[in-house]
């Protein structure tokens, strides 16, 4: 999950905005927590897409 689309329950006030010391507390362990938790949902298809077109390239030219 992305936390751009994180509420927070302090503040209410988006996540990513960092308003409160909750939300960058919250923040913080979300980028840490995982490398792609920050990533734009579009760029993660567009890295899903690339790898499967390279597994592809690669099973055609060892076939």
């Amino acid at each position: 999950m992305t936390y751009d689309r994180l509420v927070c329950a302090n503040c209410a006030s988006p996540v990513n905005e960092g308003r409160c010391a909750v939300c960058r507390a919250n923040r913080e362990r979300l980028q840490q927590e995982n490398f792609f938790a920050g990533m734009n949902p579009m760029a993660l298809i567009a890295l899903l897409t690339v790898l499967i077109a390279a597994v592809a390239l690669l099973a055609h030219q060892t076939a």
